[in-house]
């Protein structure tokens, strides 16, 4: 008999808009919301008005929209999570908005499940959506809706935060996107394993292409097509280079109308509010761990608090990796994947997968909120799937932050992780010195190109010979973009200068 305090999750919804529909309308971010969480309120099998009118608590994660300074440009709520319980006719008493941030959904359950068994909430709804397909599709038009709408009652809104990812610094040299981001740290790995451009970018397509053909068959995808490895791997006008190594069809689809949604409640909130145990899942094991910042990290090619995270989930779940039946790895670029099967120990071939949705540029990758979803499917899976295991690994910023969620219907109390005290140490790990404004000699460390700026640039993380320091720099000189974009940079001998724009790099 486990504790009436144990937190369980007990109902799972998901909604996807998509733009071919023949009654595509161009939802907000509180209507896809709504209509995720109608489909979680319904899936607890339980009548869906006393679980709606039961929860306390109800968490947003951030639509791209209100994930920085820039205003909204089709209106938004004031408190989107209220705007979506008034739809659901409930009136919790904590309404919260979560910071930027992929692992998210993994670290609200692991943070409201804490809060379930210490007593400080009972009925939890989290919720997720993003609304890039109507983004897109009103911007040119001259009939924009406006989704504004205030709703009185308490907000925690705990700020975007963007700046934990992106630092004047590194905006002025060209990291202003997830791509470019993550290209740097693919190409560290490439460097780290020294592999040539070609072999590692089949190994990408090797890795991504079986992702596809789960999202194929999903009915929530945003672009369910199989894609073939030579389909991924060669460079078409439809599969253009958006950033070095990564074609479109390694790209995490952000331009999806899609949401998500989880009820988590008590034992005995379940027991009372009739929702039948063949609904119940219990996580297991969990952990939040934060990498070092971008720029100190003694190896781009590595994440050490994604091994750590890994490590941590398993030994709260007390169990093998041999024990997890299933995984969803989160995917926005190879390189997440790639490190957390490293972590756990497998190949990208193992024969359960590495994903349930079809992951994030197949089954499209709403912002904020896609482990949501990785959730969800996990959580159905495991009532199919009695006893058995299923791994969430959910990613934030720039390989920033890593949660991992491990579930079951096997029932568990709740148990609590080290995750303070293992991010004290890889806060504390060795940090790489860096030298902002660079006059001199230095070599390339790790590279990234802009093919989708008006002048193809490249950026780049460097080294200076005078001490070996770390930098940043951009290059539009001719030869050595070429060689960016057509060579292998890695080790090239380079000149770099400081100006009052940034530090700008040409071959030595």
């Amino acid at each position: 008999m486990v504790d009436p305090r144990t937190p369980v999750l007990v109902g799972v919804g998901q909604f996807t808009e998509k733009i071919d529909d023949p009654d595509y309308r161009g939802m907000s971010s509180v209507e896809l919301a709504t209509e995720a969480a109608k489909a979680a309120l319904t899936d607890t099998a339980a009548d869906r008005d006393d679980v709606a009118k039961a929860i306390d608590a109800v968490v947003g994660l951030r639509q791209f929209e209100i994930s920085g300074p820039m205003p909204a440009r089709l209106g938004k709520s004031n408190n989107y999570p209220r705007s979506v319980m008034q739809r659901l006719g409930g009136q919790p008493a904590r309404s919260v908005i979560e910071p930027v941030g992929g692992q998210g959904p993994q670290k609200l359950v692991t943070e409201f499940g804490t809060a379930i068994a210490n007593g400080e909430a009972d009925v939890v709804m989290i919720i997720g959506s993003e609304p890039g397909s109507t983004a897109r599709y009103f911007a040119k038009r001259d009939d924009k809706p406006d989704f504004s709408e205030h709703i009185d009652g308490q907000i925690e809104d705990r700020g975007h935060q963007i700046q934990q990812y992106i630092s004047e610094y590194t905006a002025k040299h060209g990291l202003t996107g997830a791509a470019v981001q993550y290209g740097l740290l693919d190409n560290a790995r490439r460097a780290r394993l020294g592999q040539s451009v070609a072999d590692y970018r089949l190994q990408m397509a090797e890795l991504f292409a079986p992702l596809s053909k789960i999202a194929a068959k999903n009915p929530f995808s945003s672009s369910p097509v199989e894609r073939s490895v030579e389909e991924i791997v060669t460079v078409t006008d439809d599969n253009r280079m958006i950033c070095d190594p990564y074609p479109r069809l390694l790209v995490a689809r952000d331009q999806v109308n899609q949401g998500a949604a989880t009820v988590m409640m008590s034992v005995d909130a379940a027991r009372r509010l009739g929702v039948p145990e063949e609904k119940w899942v219990y996580v297991h094991g969990h952990s939040d761990m934060v990498e070092q910042a971008l720029l100190d990290r003694v190896d781009l090619g590595a994440s050490p608090a994604a091994v750590h995270a890994v490590e941590e989930a398993l030994r709260v779940a007390q169990i093998g990796v041999d024990d997890i039946d299933t995984f969803d790895l989160y995917s926005c670029f190879p390189f997440p994947v790639f490190v957390a099967c490293e972590a756990l120990g497998i190949n990208g071939d193992d024969p359960r997968g590495l994903t349930l949705t079809g992951g994030l540029p197949y089954f499209g990758g709403p912002g904020n909120s896609y482990s949501l979803h990785a959730i969800a499917e996990t959580v159905a899976e495991m009532r199919d799937k009695p006893g058995r295991f299923g791994l969430v690994g959910a990613n934030g910023g720039t390989m920033s932050k890593y949660s991992v969620g491990i579930y079951s219907t096997m029932p568990v109390d709740w148990r609590t992780d080290r995750s303070k005290e293992l991010n004290d140490e890889i806060a504390a790990l060795p940090a790489v010195s860096v030298t902002e404004e660079v006059d001199g000699p230095a070599t390339v460390e790790t590279y990234s190109v802009h093919y989708d700026w008006p002048v193809r640039t490249g950026v780049i993380i460097g080294r200076l010979d005078a001490d070996d320091s770390r930098f940043m720099a951009l290059a539009e000189d001719e030869d050595l973009v070429g060689l960016m974009s057509d060579g292998d940079p890695l080790g090239a001998h380079i000149v770099v200068t400081s100006t009052e724009h940034g530090n700008r790099a040409r071959l030595a």
